[in-house]
């Protein structure tokens, strides 16, 4: 067992931040692997990018497409703007692709059985994009791999358990194996495949040993996980013998969030669990790193390299998964399973260094590691897609791509995407925002969804959380003078001592007294009010403020949404028309806190495009003599067509009683966020741009609510869009 200690020492001093005068990595496209479906393909049908390689030139890439049955081509001759590069779709379920020359070797399933597994490695020409030749692997393919010098192929074949078999406890047979082919010019031949078993090796379920993942290194030897088993094989490519193997051991956790609870503690203790390592790569001849995700009975939330005697080199524990903490990407609803869920990695020699590329699943990043021979150390941490799989490092090219398999297309969310990285001179552009130790323990962050500045001192901003944790509702304080901006402290928002209940916080306004006025979006049928809260310079709730009858008779749970204090009157923006609101008109509410009264104004929406489209506010702030707003449409990446900054003048905002007609006031759009977006993600819009705030300096800030990376991708944008100097030209690119 290998315990873990508290993580103040392992982590980088505040942040994922450190020094980069070396060149660094960033995000130059996203590639949305829907455009790539063939011709006549309904292009809501589901589709994929799993694991990943690149043409020996560098400029193609190939992915395997699961749930769609193909593979698909991407032509990356211009890295910047990737173009859809064909697609072949395979007569089976594509599971691994690897490139041999000018072959892709495509590992497929032809049977869905468990108990009579089948399967075949294809050929398939990158020039014509045609499948040759076939070889029947007596089995369900998993990974595939190929020698460094091209003479042969590697191929796991898991025979996978039926996890609903038993509560997917092993044994389950037919016991998998590994194929090893000789190659030529990337052909694979079949006849001289050679079956190498490891039954009897692992003491988990010896008769049952599952690989899962298979790498070469320069000597031709292949490293083999089996990942339920816990265990590491080493087998000698051109003998085909085994010639060692050891158990990838446990890993035991302190400091850590174990509790899918609906708040981000780093309190917890995991008592040691098997590391079970999906993903292995070779270092150099000797060592190994494995990704360790779990699968059946363990993951260890970090990675390990081994020693090829089987003894550990060095043991990341959780240590990524704060860094992923810092970075606002922790997955609290994979709190009780296995956290970031390392799967993925990619070894690359880029400028004489060796680089390790370890891909946190749930919290959709990529951790950016200098192989130093003793402990890697962190370089960065680089925003993904949802749910990456598989990355290829192009080093001649100084590119890495990810493939990220999550395609949410049925819930309208975001597409499967191929994202492409460049390493040069420079600063890295994510993370934009990120939080600090306190205690020992990272600040945890996530799903801002309201923004304000302090009225005193400039590039101080305050945010709210909203009810992905409910448990924890907290206000926090934001240094936006440094780069990436920082989250410095966390009050958390109590009502008599304990956390206050029943909120869903999406807006906030400080009081002038060291205290705010919180909007809480209401959803009656699940017993969330709809009100306002004030609470104190401690976070301590001293007053609640309901909804008043005449406004509620058309409720829906679409209500506040940001709040602005404007005179000494409170104006809250509701997000989308009520029942008795007319159509694309929602209200802008006022409050008097002292006189009790009540009013509104109609705002006018634009009208959403698109099927499932809608439009509404999402922020309200004030500067000069106009009321700020965020309108924007609920569409993500290709489909999204508002995501924009508007005004309104002060003295437009005249309300009147509810309960009886409301004027409409006039808006003017002074800033289309689209190419804003566009810019930080290179291509990628993101849904929820949910808080904007206006400093003394008249600098204003924009920041997007990640949904706390529950089908997110968890990237928070935080940037400024400048000088707001009261004229709308000074806000239009």
């Amino acid at each position: 067992m290998t315990p873990i200690l508290p993580l103040a020492a392992v982590l980088l001093a505040s942040s994922t931040l450190v020094s980069f005068a070396e060149p660094v990595f960033n995000r130059i496209a996203s590639f949305p692997v829907a455009s790539n479906l063939p011709e006549g393909t309904d292009p809501a049908s589901e589709t994929s990018a799993e694991i990943i390689t690149a043409s020996k030139d560098g400029r193609t890439l190939v992915y395997s497409d699961s749930p769609n049955g193909g593979i698909g081509f991407i032509d990356i001759s211009d890295a910047r703007a990737p173009k859809a590069g064909g697609y072949l779709a395979i007569d089976g379920e594509p599971t691994s692709v690897a490139v041999a020359g000018d072959t892709v070797l495509v590992g497929f399933r032809t049977s869905d059985s468990k108990t009579e597994p089948a399967g075949q490695l294809g050929a398939v020409s990158l020039a014509t994009k045609t499948m040759g030749a076939t070889c029947d692997l007596g089995g369900q393919p998993d990974s595939v791999a190929v020698s460094p010098d091209g003479t042969l192929a590697a191929v796991a074949i898991e025979n996978e358990r039926d996890e609903d078999l038993n509560d997917g406890a092993l044994p389950q047979m037919p016991a998998g194996f590994v194929v090893i082919l000789p190659l030529q010019d990337g052909t694979p031949d079949c006849a001289g495949a050679r079956r190498v078993e490891m039954t009897g090796l692992a003491t988990i379920a010896p008769e049952d040993p599952e690989p899962e993942f298979v790498a070469f290194n320069a000597r031709n030897e292949l490293a083999v996980t089996l990942q339920e088993n816990n265990h590491i094989v080493l087998i000698d490519g051109a003998s085909a013998a085994v010639t060692g193997h050891f158990s990838a051991g446990t890993v035991a956790l302190e400091g850590v969030d174990a509790k899918d609870d609906g708040r981000l503690a780093f309190v917890d203790s995991i008592e040691a669990r098997p590391r079970e390592p999906d993903a292995i790569k070779w270092l150099g001849t000797d060592r190994l790193v494995i990704a360790n995700e779990g699968d059946w009975k363990g993951g260890t939330r970090g990675f390990t390299v081994f020693n090829r005697d089987g003894s550990v080199a060095s043991e990341s524990g959780p240590s990524l998964e704060m860094q992923a903490a810092l970075a606002g990407h922790y997955p609290d609803k994979r709190s009780d399973a296995k956290g970031i869920e390392p799967e993925g990695l990619e070894v690359a020699a880029f400028g004489g260094e060796t680089l390790i590329f370890v891909l946190a699943e749930r919290a959709s990043l990529v951790g950016v590691y200098r192989d130093t021979g003793a402990e890697p150390q962190l370089l960065q941490i680089l925003p993904s897609g949802i749910s990456p799989e598989g990355a290829v490092a192009i080093p001649a090219r100084n590119l890495l791509a990810t493939a990220n398999e999550a395609d949410l297309v049925e819930d309208g969310a975001a597409r499967s995407h191929v994202m492409l990285y460049e390493r040069a001179e420079g600063v890295p552009a994510y993370p934009q925002i990120v939080s600090t130790m306190k205690d020992g323990m990272p600040i945890g962050f996530g799903a801002l969804s309201g923004l304000a500045a302090d009225p005193q001192t400039p590039g101080l901003l305050y945010a709210v959380s909203d009810s992905v944790y409910g448990a924890a509702p907290t206000l926090f304080t934001i240094d936006a003078t440094t780069k990436p901006a920082r989250i410095v402290a966390a009050r958390p928002v109590t009502d008599k001592g304990e956390a206050a209940a029943h909120l869903d916080l999406e807006g906030l306004t400080p009081d002038g007294a060291g205290g705010a006025w919180l909007a809480s979006e209401g959803r009656t049928d699940k017993d969330v009010p709809h009100q306002l809260v004030h609470v104190d310079a401690t976070g301590a709730v001293t007053e609640t403020v309901a909804f008043p009858p005449a406004l509620l008779e058309g409720e829906t749970r679409f209500g506040a949404e940001g709040i602005a204090m404007i005179g000494d009157r409170l104006w809250v923006a509701i997000q989308r028309p009520w029942k008795n609101d007319p159509a694309n008109q929602t209200k802008l509410v006022s409050y008097d806190p002292k006189t009790k009264e009540w009013g509104a104004v109609l705002y006018p929406l634009d009208a959403a495009e698109g099927e499932g489209a809608w439009t509404g506010l999402s922020e309200i702030t004030v500067h000069g003599d106009h009321a700020y707003f965020i309108e924007r449409d609920n569409q993500i990446g290709a489909a999204a067509r508002l995501k924009a900054i508007t005004r309104v003048a002060l003295a437009e905002l005249t309300p009147a009683p509810l309960g009886g007609p409301l004027p409409v006031v006039a808006k003017e759009t002074v800033r289309d966020l689209l190419p804003d977006l566009k810019a930080q993600t290179q291509g990628y819009v993101v849904d929820k741009v949910e808080g904007f705030a206006i400093d003394g300096t008249g600098t204003g800030y924009v920041v997007t609510d990640n949904d706390g990376v529950d089908d997110s991708s968890g990237e928070t944008l935080f940037f400024s869009i400048g000088r707001v100097d009261g004229a709308a030209a000074s806000l239009t690119k």
